[in-house]
């Protein structure tokens, strides 16, 4: 089923159920990734230069993904006998064998429930990047411009953030693990009263009492 959008989901919010095709068949989003991350992206078409050295990218990285509990999966509004040709081209060609579904979303449904069509764009799909959590949950979405390919390794870099972040409720400075100030350490959350920020004046591993980090 395909819920009406009145807007387009935003971070804090529940991904969309939606029923969609893929390249593995039909799947249900989010619960057939129930307990997994997922990093669902978004691409103007099959056949494109960018694209496809997006989808190299991401396959380059796949067991890295697997290994953050982590899943991929693409779309555009190309249909399924397009992605499949897609893939082989890859695969003979550029010897990359594509092991991630992609969605066939040739009406635009599953576009338009996730604020993916630009009007300015056409009728081609954005580049658009959302990382949903475990429970469902959006978490980050990105943007880019067509001409722009994305970083993978800051998408890699961001799951592994906000697994660190959530299993250790502390917060993750720039640049994060090679931070200019404090490398590697995270930020921990600010004192509870004045009691708290008095303790921390005094320490180490604090620049003041609202900026203090650990090692974890």
């Amino acid at each position: 089923m395909f819920e009406e959008q009145t807007r387009m989901p935003l971070i804090g919010d529940k991904f969309p159920e939606l029923e969609v095709k893929t390249t593995f068949g039909p799947m249900k989003l989010p619960d057939d990734f129930n307990g997994k991350w997922v990093v669902f992206f978004s691409h103007p078409g099959d056949f494109t230069p960018v694209c496809t050295t997006e989808f190299v990218a991401f396959q380059k990285r796949f067991d890295e993904f697997k290994a953050l509990n982590t899943e991929l999966i693409g779309l555009s509004v190309d249909q399924v006998p397009s992605h499949i040709k897609w893939v082989q081209w890859i695969k003979d060609n550029l010897g990359v064998e594509i092991q991630f579904p992609i969605i066939a979303d040739e009406l635009g449904r599953v576009a338009k429930a996730l604020g993916l069509i630009h009007p300015a764009k056409g009728t081609n799909t954005v580049r658009a990047v959302y990382i949903v959590d475990p429970k469902g949950i959006i978490r980050a979405i990105l943007y880019y411009p067509q001409e722009i390919g994305r970083n993978i390794d800051e998408i890699i870099r961001m799951i592994k953030a906000f697994q660190t972040a959530d299993a250790n409720h502390v917060a993750i400075p720039a640049n994060w693990p090679n931070n200019e100030l404090m490398g590697d350490e995270v930020i921990i959350p600010l004192p509870p009263d004045i009691k708290g920020a008095e303790e921390r004046m005094n320490q180490p591993n604090c620049y003041d009492w609202w900026l203090c980090h650990k090692k974890i």
